[in-house]
This record gives C-alpha cells, structure tokens and sequence, in this order.
C-alpha cells in the first residue's frame, strides 16, 4: 500500500483478506498506519501458502527487497 497523502511512504504486509485490510487501515485502525491516511493499494500478490507470502514479505523489507521493490513493484 501506498499513502495518498505522504509521498514515498508504504507499508507491506500480508493477509488472507485484503478488502478488509485496506479497510482497518483507512479507519485508523493501525497506530503505525493512521498518521498517514488515505492509504491505496498499489500492489498485490497471491500466495498459494502462508509461510510463501511471509517469507516474501521478509524479503521486501530487507536491504534487497527495498531495491527489488523500487524498481519493480512501486
């Protein structure tokens, strides 16, 4: 997701039910989120496990991922 308001600030994370992720975001449901709303979603991948997607998750937010993310997600 990315903050509609404060540019460059994004936030990744992983759930099983991303309508209503993105909801509890834009309701201020998260102290570290709700500085910065309206958020959107800019990206978004299917997993086929949950340990795939939280070790990807992981990636993107190590010194690599940030770099793999700029240039091909954001």
């Amino acid at each position: 997701m990315e903050s509609e308001t404060s540019e460059g600030e994004r936030y990744i994370g992983v759930t099983s039910d991303l309508k209503r992720r993105i909801a509890d975001h834009n309701a201020g449901k998260s102290s570290h989120t709700s500085k910065f709303l309206p958020w959107r979603i800019v990206t978004y991948m299917a997993f086929s496990s949950h340990a795939k997607a939280t070790s990807f998750e992981r990636y993107l937010k190590s010194g690599s991922g940030h770099a793999f993310a700029n240039k091909r997600l954001w």
